[in-house]
């Protein structure tokens, strides 16, 4: 079936704006893309994330949408990667592992009784001994002693994705930087368009009522000592950290989630916690070189779960998409598919 090419105009270039624009070129519609920053400056929550593909993971802290949101956002980045010929240099599949230190272990258990609670049959997560694991990751400190693979899980070399997006729009589209839009204002220049999406995150707490912002903080370093192939999640009663491998021995290294507002620089503490945690995986990272400290908010509504809301700019259709907290990589491939059905 046709469909008749829409003039769009896409608010924010993060993760949703740019992923929605490419997709969305893709069939045929006219898009102008606006973005606040100007091109070469990186802030969105996008560009700071680990851009981790854990739908099991998420499931046992979140709701049962997010793993059927996220396994479908999975298939998705492996067929639409596929289209831009980049699948194998910014998408790994090769699972996640849950680790956890020998007095923190009733936290591992915990977690698979979780899996089986949200998942029943689906669950194939599966128990390492001290030698399996090792033989999955042989770069780890031995002083573990079991540990649950989750096989399912992917990852995405983030920053190089939304660079090859940055430029795939630029040559199909039409892209204003430097231009913050409000949509609580008149604005002529909105009113020549079909339809409006609003993919601004935390930029569009003027319109959208609930709207926070999750702080998430990150340490990027270079460590030819170690080799890691895959996503680590550290589990402790406290705090959950996770490390993400990326190309050349480089590794990120965070915190899932700091309920807190605040965007100034990573604090002495947090760094110490990530940094005693690195230590604790391998004693090689004591060694690494720390390339970047990066603090972000993720844009949550009141319940952690996204949402697509119908609005009015005039006599404009607005359809807002926000809300993906930290689950931003893991689920907009699944919003995007549903605002093309949509529209």
């Amino acid at each position: 079936m046709s469909v008749t090419p829409l003039n769009i105009a896409i608010l924010g270039a993060g993760l949703l704006g740019q992923l929605s624009a490419w997709r969305l070129l893709k069939h045929n519609h006219r898009v102008e893309l606006f973005e606040q920053a100007p091109r070469h400056k990186q802030h969105s929550a996008a560009w700071t994330a680990a851009a981790m593909l854990s739908p099991m993971s998420e499931v046992v802290i979140s709701d049962r949408r997010i793993y059927d949101l996220g396994m479908r956002s999975i298939a998705l980045w492996e067929s639409w990667l596929s289209e831009l010929n980049v699948l194998d240099a910014l998408f790994q599949r090769k699972g996640s592992v849950i680790l956890a230190h020998a007095h923190d272990e009733n936290e591992l258990h915990q977690f698979y009784q979780e899996l089986n609670y949200h998942l029943g049959e689906k669950n194939n997560a599966k128990w390492l001994t001290r030698n399996e694991l090792l033989e999955l990751e042989n770069d780890l400190n031995p002083e573990f002693r079991q540990a649950i693979y989750l096989p399912d899980e992917a990852h995405l070399n983030n920053r190089a994705l939304l660079n090859t997006l940055t430029t795939f729009i630029e040559e199909n589209a039409i892209v204003h930087w430097q231009a913050p839009v409000y949509l609580n204002e008149e604005n002529p220049q909105l009113a020549a368009f079909d339809l409006i999406l609003d993919c601004r995150g935390n930029g569009a707490n003027e319109s959208l009522a609930n709207l926070r912002g999750v702080r998430g903080e990150v340490l990027h370093l270079h460590c030819p000592e170690v080799s890691i192939q895959r996503p680590l999640r550290l589990m402790h009663p406290r705090y959950k950290l996770y490390l993400v491998p990326r190309p050349g021995q480089h590794f990120i290294i965070g915190a899932t989630e700091l309920e807190s507002s605040d965007t100034s620089p990573v604090s002495v503490q947090s760094a110490l916690e990530l940094c005693s945690a690195l230590y604790t995986l391998n004693p090689a990272f004591a060694e690494a070189r720390i390339i970047e400290l990066d603090a972000n908010l993720r844009p949550a509504l009141k319940d952690n779960m996204p949402a697509i809301v119908e609005q009015k700019h005039g006599d404009t259709r607005v359809i807002a998409i926000n809300g993906l907290y930290r689950h931003g990589y893991l689920i907009a491939p699944a919003l995007v598919e549903t605002l093309l059905a949509t529209i």
